[in-house]
């Protein structure tokens, strides 16, 4: 395997002169540069993140701490990581994924004092974050994808859940729609504060209001069963619902499954937008999903860039604060309020999912 020592001799330089075309500590000509990155390529020498780090104090890794949610890392969350690793690539930085619970503070205290990461990103954030308050107790540079309660002095960057339900609602009723139903996480996501599940229900009913409407609320398990039963319960309890906003990626198969079992055709009879989702994944549901698209690349993209800025700057920065809505784009999915006194009432046969 190659040294640093091999390509200091096969640039002829000296391998201090390596170290400084490696880590930026001393201007070098641009012939010097090239000549030894020609010397690396020809050697196959990859240099070590941490053994570059001796000379700059800087391991030039960050880690995305993803808390893992009940329901997992799908194909939405996967954008916003995706992102984010390109992102840090491009900057020649290593971004790691660090999936860790929410109240794990010890871990995360231990993984910073090891000196490894020059900062981090965090997800999946809840408005009252334990680990935005150790963050800022230790001082250690850190970017959030998602807001707290309190943002004073926080670089962040986050869906506009205001703006993207006011949208979705309003394009809704715009087809005639006026029992609109709103199927949210988990009541236990709910109840633990969990951003997103706050502030969109928050939005879901202010908007409904501000249309002089009556919203339904609903939370619902990440699993097709579970949106199975909730949408069962939902028609059970409100027989003339014509159409349902979800946050809930996981539930949407059950969803479909529990409209189709009940003798109704999307989007005939029922209309359905998927809130917050990825549109690859939106594709792949028959029908073809209306959506809410989420901003996850853009997010994942300036996490890692509102990071760099706090690292790579010499100079106090501004804190920056940026609010992207959802694009709305009409798929198959949704179409006019139906005529109720035509639509056949839905038949809740005892089908499981």
């Amino acid at each position: 395997m190659a040294t640093m020592l091999d390509v200091a001799k096969r640039a002829n330089v000296a391998l201090s002169t390596v170290s400084y075309a490696l880590n930026g500590t001393r201007p070098i000509s641009e012939e010097t540069r090239q000549r030894i990155y020609t010397a690396m390529q020809e050697l196959g020498y990859t240099p070590h993140a941490l053994a570059r780090g001796l000379a700059s104090k800087r391991s030039r890794i960050i880690a995305l701490l993803f808390s893992t949610p009940e329901r997992g890392l799908g194909i939405t969350e996967l954008e916003f990581v995706i992102s984010a690793t390109n992102v840090a690539k491009e900057n020649s930085y290593h971004l790691v994924l660090w999936p860790s619970d929410m109240d794990d503070q010890t871990g995360l205290q231990e993984l910073i004092n090891q000196g490894l990461l020059d900062g981090v990103i965090l997800m999946e954030v809840h408005l009252d974050d334990q680990r935005v308050k150790m963050l800022r107790e230790m001082e250690f540079p850190f970017s959030i994808i998602g807001r707290t309660q309190n943002n004073d002095g926080i670089n962040f960057a986050d869906i506009d859940f205001e703006n993207s339900i006011q949208i979705a609602v309003k394009y809704l009723v715009g087809l005639g729609h006026t029992k609109i139903a709103f199927l949210n996480h988990s009541q236990t996501e709910f109840v633990a504060q969990y951003g997103p599940a706050v502030r969109a229900q928050a939005s879901f009913i202010e908007a409904m209001g501000a249309a002089g409407l009556e919203g339904i609320t609903h939370f619902c398990g990440a699993t097709p069963r579970a949106g199975y039963e909730a949408t069962r319960e939902l028609l059970a309890r409100h027989p003339d619902l014509t159409t349902l906003i979800s946050m809930n990626d996981r539930a949407l198969p059950g969803v479909i499954h529990a409209i189709t079992d009940l003798k109704m055709c999307i989007p005939d009879d029922f209309s359905i937008i998927s809130f917050v989702s990825s549109a690859r994944d939106s594709e792949m549901m028959v029908p073809p999903l209306t959506t809410m698209d989420s901003p996850g690349k853009e997010l994942g993209r300036l996490g890692v860039e509102l990071l760099l800025r706090q690292l790579d700057s010499k100079q106090p920065l501004s804190v920056s604060q940026i609010l992207i809505p959802c694009a709305l784009v009409v798929r198959s999915s949704t179409g006019p309020a139906p005529d109720l006194a035509k639509r056949a009432a839905p038949k809740l046969i005892n089908t499981a999912a």
